[in-house]
């Protein structure tokens, strides 16, 4: 496989790159900002920019003075700045502010690994003044640049257990995979979250996430994961919003417009990545020898679909159905006033229906069965 796979925000950033404004490009760590950047830089810049590291100490202290006249010496003739993992200086939103406002002609790219420090730190000085642009683990429609179908379908159970990160294509052998993950796991998914002031519980982080991997595809109580780690319903519902937030899990809520029998007050949470959800489980077992390979399925698929849709444009409101009677579809989208019922199945079974309640209540929707076998054309 090539040694650098082109990112499907190339276009975006392109377009979003103006003077005066803040362009933020966010994503989980390890899932290829920097290298995207050095890479952007490279081939698709050709005026002289800065860049700066946001963890480091020295830049975190030249920045501290808050002055025009600083940041005018700081930058001299550039009018391109990066600055990689932003959130880490503080007060970073009124510093580009202040360096967009003043300095014609200014284009800033900053980085960050997690929204809500972006939020925090860039949210509201930086009102009408930038954009966001999220970056995922590989998708299959940029693995697609470099592969056939039938490397694509060879490769799908190595995705469906590794998952997509990107510096994975490197790593050869799958114990070296599982050591990268486990050392992502270890060092990485949780750094952001327990650098945040009022969370010290890595252990009861990591319990809540165990416990989310094993509900794949089914409503979660947030008071009986409480009481399964002895933690109140609050923690729980901001600990999921936290993890949420550096792009680990997702959630998907219920749909519910016209039957009183539709479950709308619970949700279903997804990983963003399979070979992490696969690593805290500590299973990477061949998909003949699971007994969740439709839990994986489902994980892998949904998540590449929100890809698609973030990369392609496609604005839609995503959503699980299910009533009391225990009728139920995966995956629903409502997009320009329509609604679109897809169901996930890892056999390639025939002849499966929409729920006549759902027809019923539903009826000019539309009912879609995605497997193995037309899969690609779903995230692609």
């Amino acid at each position: 496989m090539a040694t650098y796979i082109k990112r499907a925000i190339r276009e975006q950033v392109l377009s979003k790159l103006q003077p005066n404004k803040v362009l933020v490009l966010l994503g989980a760590r390890r899932t290829g900002k920097t290298v995207f950047l050095k890479k952007f830089l490279s081939e698709d810049v050709s005026e002289p920019y800065l860049f700066l590291n946001g963890e480091d100490m020295a830049v975190q202290t030249n920045l501290s003075k808050r002055t025009v006249e600083n940041y005018r010496l700081l930058l001299g003739d550039y009018r391109l700045l990066i600055i990689d993992e932003a959130q880490k200086i503080d007060e970073i939103g009124l510093i580009l502010k202040l360096m967009i406002d003043n300095i014609e002609g200014l284009k800033i790219i900053a980085t960050g690994s997690s929204v809500f420090d972006i939020s925090n730190k860039l949210g509201e000085p930086l009102t009408g003044r930038k954009y966001s642009i999220h970056i995922f683990p590989f998708a299959q429609l940029e693995f697609a640049q470099y592969e056939n179908i039938i490397e694509t379908r060879s490769r799908l159970e190595e995705r469906l257990i590794y998952g997509s990160y990107p510096e994975l294509i490197h790593v050869q052998g799958t114990e070296q995979k599982k050591d990268y993950l486990r050392e992502l796991v270890n060092s990485y998914l949780l750094r952001d979250i327990l650098e945040f002031e009022g969370v010290r519980n890595s252990e009861k982080m990591y319990a809540l996430l165990r416990l989310i991997a094993f509900q794949i595809g089914k409503e979660v109580s947030l008071e009986e994961l409480g009481k399964q780690l002895a933690l109140s319903r609050n923690t729980v519902e901001k600990y999921l919003d936290l993890l949420s937030k550096v792009f680990i899990i997702y959630k998907l809520p219920g749909f519910s417009r016209n039957l009183r029998s539709e479950i709308t007050k619970t949700s279903r949470w997804y990983f963003v990545d399979n070979g992490i959800r696969n690593t805290l489980i500590n299973n990477f077992n061949t998909i003949a020898l699971r007994n969740d390979i439709g839990e994986l399925w489902e994980n892998y698929l949904l998540s590449e679909r929100i890809k698609f849709q973030y990369y392609k444009g496609q604005l839609a409101n995503n959503f699980f159905w299910r009533t009391y009677e225990q009728k139920e579809i995966d995956w629903i989208e409502e997009k320009d006033g329509k609604l679109c019922a897809y169901e996930v199945k890892w056999s390639t079974a025939k002849n499966i229906k929409a729920p006549q309640s759902w027809v019923k209540a539903y009826p000019d929707s539309s009912f879609t069965v995605i497997d193995p076998e037309n899969y690609l054309s779903w995230i692609m």
